[in-house]
């Protein structure tokens, strides 16, 4: 079983991401689930979000102590949550940043995870750049398929279009697909380009 974490803020569609990257799974005839948990449900609240990944049916649904994948919509999380609680040391880390991970002070938390399943995205810059609006999720999942595999770009272009529809799908499939290829291109050597 794969199971995904997400940290957010209210409003920037940490709920969506999960349920989307539960419909990308069954996408992929995998079985998934999707689930959140408010504090108080209000814009700008931290939000945590759910998603369990598997070949079979997946039976309980308490919340996941022990993520295979931290997704981090807001930084500014970084030091109010205990975001990294039950991360281990093969753990994806997802950050939603244009800085370093010095410079948000994680960079000793990040060191104890292999640097190939750690990445950053600009996903709010990526998201108000091409949607307008600043809501990182559907940048964020783009990224997500690149950096663990679980789910394929296909698969989160399909969920994207399942939940929107006409100019709103196009712009998130786009970014989604912007994020993807920064990731890949990111873990490509020059030899490889």
């Amino acid at each position: 079983m794969f199971n995904v974490r997400i940290h957010g803020r209210g409003g920037q569609g940490a709920v969506t991401a999960a349920e989307m990257l539960s419909v990308a799974a069954f996408g992929m005839g995998l079985h998934a689930q999707a689930f959140p948990t408010f504090g108080s449900e209000r814009t700008g609240a931290p939000v945590v979000a759910f998603c369990r990944i598997h070949d079979r049916p997946i039976t309980f649904h308490e919340p996941i102590a022990e993520p295979d994948a931290l997704v981090i919509q807001d930084a500014t999380l970084l030091h109010q949550v205990k975001l990294f609680e039950g991360a281990g040391p093969r753990t994806y880390l997802l950050v939603n940043t244009s800085s370093s991970l010095a410079h948000l002070g994680i960079d000793g938390l990040a060191g104890q995870l292999d640097p190939a399943r750690v990445a950053t995205l600009p996903a709010t810059e990526l998201a108000r750049d091409r949607l307008h609006r600043p809501l990182p999720n559907t940048a964020l999942l783009g990224a997500f398929a690149a950096l663990t595999g679980i789910v394929s770009l296909d698969a989160v272009v399909q969920a994207i279009t399942a939940r929107f529809s006409g100019a709103v799908a196009d712009a998130n499939v786009d970014v989604a697909t912007v994020a993807y290829h920064r990731i890949i291109d990111r873990d490509r050597s020059p030899a490889d380009a």
